[in-house]
């Protein structure tokens, strides 16, 4: 059997007593770290209005990771698309492409990815007509050779061909990547009630394509690796901690770990979230090693993409080094 890939995804946390540039210098020395560990993917997600979160501009920090790195494939996981003209999301990865050619990825994503207010300051306000999946084919069409005659063309986008893949965290993504045919991934980091199902759905009712030939499905894990079990759960209290915040309206900075962060959170929030981040690796190397292999066996990805914010820089950086060590046991064990 072949190694399954993995790759991560970085979100830019800022984290209590850090400043945004320090969050940005963070990103691009943990995407210089990805690349050395083997990661195949590095992607940064589009959220607005977050004080704990620096990546709202997604393709100009894309531009900042892929100019630090050489062979790693960086992209977006994804672009929020209903908040976007999908000829200036062609342009600027068409942009990206033709500066890294071969490295570029296009996640795209149907949620806002922030509130009300904020979608009306982005000025693109959601109508009643869901307009998605006709975004997603105009912007495909955008990065495909122009056709003759062709009024508009997206300079530069056009001809670049940038993969393009479906973000999603229910069955609405893994029937539209199955109907495109195009690649997917499943958004269980923080959603992952419908996994099954949509895995099960995507694969079925995918529809060979001029982009993909058969199903390639790829799924979310946070990790928290430690030098032990006590250590890695220490870790996790700060992802624990900006979730439940988040889910009473008060999202901030990543909070600092603590040693008992199940008495600290409401007790109403916690089996919430919880459940919301229960596709987890969390431990020493050997835990989240045999975490790993559990999920991957259950769910069947061919790719995993990684994540998980953890306070510190250097202890992030070595929670990835652990996982990447973790996924290379794993390919040894099947060989």
């Amino acid at each position: 059997m072949t190694q399954v890939p993995y790759s991560m995804l970085d979100l830019a946390p800022v984290p209590e007593g850090a400043t945004v540039a320090q969050a940005l210098a963070n990103t691009r020395d943990l995407a210089i770290h990805a690349e050395a560990l083997g990661y195949r993917r590095f992607w940064l997600a589009e959220h607005h209005n977050m004080t704990g979160i620096a990546s709202a501009a997604t393709a100009v920090l894309i531009c900042h990771v892929a100019g630090a790195t050489r062979k790693i494939r960086v992209g977006s996981g994804g672009i929020m698309l209903p908040n976007h003209a999908p000829l200036q999301v062609a342009e600027a990865f068409g942009t990206l492409a033709e500066l890294f050619p071969g490295r570029i990825d296009l996640g795209l994503g149907r949620a806002p990815g922030t509130d009300g207010a904020t979608m009306q300051a982005l000025r693109r306000g959601m109508s009643q007509e869901d307009q998605f999946p006709a975004d997603v084919v105009e912007l495909m069409e955008y990065l495909a050779d122009p056709k003759p005659g062709a009024r508009i063309v997206a300079v530069p986008g056009a001809g670049t061909k940038v993969p393009v893949w479906m973000l999603g965290s229910s069955l609405y993504g893994a029937q539209l990547a199955a109907y495109l045919g195009l690649p997917y991934a499943f958004a269980s980091h923080f959603a992952p009630a419908a996994l099954e199902q949509a895995a099960d759905v995507y694969r079925r009712t995918f529809r060979p394509s001029e982009h993909l030939e058969k199903p390639y499905f790829m799924m979310a894990i946070n990790v928290f690796g430690g030098e032990d079990d006590a250590e890695g759960a220490f870790l996790r209290s700060s992802m624990l901690q900006a979730f439940a915040n988040l889910r009473t309206g008060k999202p901030g900075p990543l909070p600092r770990p603590v040693a008992n962060v199940e008495a600290l959170l409401p007790r109403h929030v916690l089996p919430a979230v919880q459940e919301a981040l229960s596709v987890t690796a969390v431990g020493g190397p050997a835990t989240v090693r045999s975490q790993l292999a559990a999920l991957i066996a259950r769910h069947r990805p061919d790719e995993v993409i990684l994540t998980g914010q953890i306070h510190d820089h250097e202890r992030r950086k070595r929670s990835f080094e652990i996982a990447a060590g973790a996924m290379a046991d794993l390919a040894t064990a099947r060989a």
